[in-house]
């Protein structure tokens, strides 16, 4: 049997925009694996009426309710004792988790008990308890006409922890299915582009599915089979997976991998080789992608931020002559910069970025978006000339660390650097 799920996040902080609902986004993510349709978010205010409101509309189309938040001690603290209300459940005390409570304040806050955590042990007759190893809030499911109701604490570590370890496996019984995803990653063709060259196999899929999704400067292509076992999903998406990327060629850089900066590690730990960086109009963000990975240091040596000319020539070593005669932002000195990284870091291969990133053009004119990527190898100096066009200045510098990184992955991939 199919199954639909509705999760309803509970915080007026949520609809102030205090906090953000990552909690949507994580049990989504988990009911997709155990086969379970999310057809609906809902985000509500610490309103028992309100709150009632949306479980009337959310017992009428999904046989799943999942609510987060509101399960602590505090007086708006009332999701259980609404849902109670709403499904005619009574609340019972647990004696056994007041029991918990009181011994976890004792040995971890060293006082009494507060008398309002007393309601942290009240749940609904019946249910199912999801202990909380990480907090005093436990949650609970119940089922009541044909309607599963989950309740989950708010605290995204405290949720994330019940999610994995009692919420995944109650689910899990009740779905015959699973639901398998793969991620194709790609760079250098736009959403608008990709969705052409790929809507007619896009058009003929079901199960598998294949939908788009963009990211600033990438697609990400998802492969979706639902089947009965992990082992048929699996069976379906393989020859998916490998004619979507056959298909797509040098713009795939990996499959359930999270960055271009992650490729480009596994490429140079697979070539044991060293990478070190020079960036100017990106101002780091190539070195901050990079050293966010744990263990990078095996293969990253480090980086300039040559902001100033006189930096490019002090330190990287760029020829005066050369600043002088095509300026800072030129093919000249990018490549001059990727070769100065490559020589006082002692690296194997450098890549460089200069360019205008704006609001305004450089003192000679360069205009917004021209960038250019340097890249020194034991092969030879190489550059990517781009025209970004004149966008914002984040989106600029974000664009251009991506294509830092692309061309670091071609060369380690054996593919050509430059773009068609």
């Amino acid at each position: 049997m199919s199954h639909t799920a509705e999760i309803i996040a509970v915080g007026t902080e949520l609809l102030l925009g205090n906090i953000v609902n990552t909690n949507a986004r994580d049990i989504s993510q988990a009911l997709s694996a155990v086969g379970v349709n999310v057809f609906w978010h809902t985000v509500v205010g610490d309103n028992p009426q309100r709150l009632k409101d949306a479980l009337d509309v959310a017992r009428k189309r999904a046989d799943i309710i999942i609510t987060t938040g509101g399960l602590g001690p505090t007086y708006d603290d009332l999701t259980k004792q609404t849902i109670c209300e709403a499904f005619g459940k009574p609340l019972v005390l647990h004696q056994d988790i007041l029991d918990d409570l009181k011994v976890f304040f004792e040995k971890n806050v060293h006082m009494k008990m507060p008398s309002n955590n007393l309601q942290q042990a009240e749940l609904p007759d019946g249910c199912t308890v999801f202990d909380n190893p990480v907090g005093t809030a436990p949650g609970c499911a119940f089922e009541a006409d044909g309607v599963h109701v989950l309740m989950l604490p708010g605290p995204p570590f405290e949720m994330l922890t019940m999610l994995k370890g009692h919420v995944v496996p109650y689910l899990r019984n009740l779905s015959s299915e699973v639901i398998v995803s793969h991620d194709i990653m790609t760079f250098g063709l736009g959403e608008s582009p990709m969705e052409e060259l790929m809507r007619e196999k896009m058009s003929r899929m079901e199960n598998p599915s294949l939908a788009t999704y963009a990211k600033p400067s990438e697609v990400r292509l998802r492969a979706t089979a639902k089947a009965a076992s992990i082992e048929e999903a699996e069976a379906m998406l393989a020859p998916v997976v490998k004619d979507v990327t056959d298909f797509l060629g040098d713009y795939v850089y990996g499959v359930d991998v999270s960055s271009l900066e992650e490729t480009c590690f596994r490429l140079l730990k697979e070539k044991g080789m060293t990478l070190a960086t020079a960036e100017s109009c990106t101002g780091g963000r190539v070195a901050e992608r990079m050293t966010a990975l744990p263990g990078v240091s095996a293969v990253y040596r480090g980086g300039v931020v040559s902001y100033w000319t006189s930096v490019k020539a002090d330190v990287l070593g760029v020829p005066k002559e050369t600043l002088d005669a095509h300026g800072a932002v030129s093919e000249e000195t990018a490549r001059a910069m990727a070769e100065g990284a490559r020589r006082i870091t002692g690296a194997d291969i450098a890549v460089s970025v200069t360019g205008v990133a704006g609001p305004d053009p450089d003192e000679r004119g360069v205009p917004v978006g021209i960038v250019f990527i340097g890249l020194a190898t034991p092969d030879g100096i190489f550059c990517r000339p781009l025209d970004l066009g004149k966008r914002r200045r984040d989106r600029i510098q974000d664009l251009s660390s991506n294509h830092a990184l692309d061309v670091v992955r071609r060369y380690l991939a054996g593919l050509p650097v430059t773009l068609s």
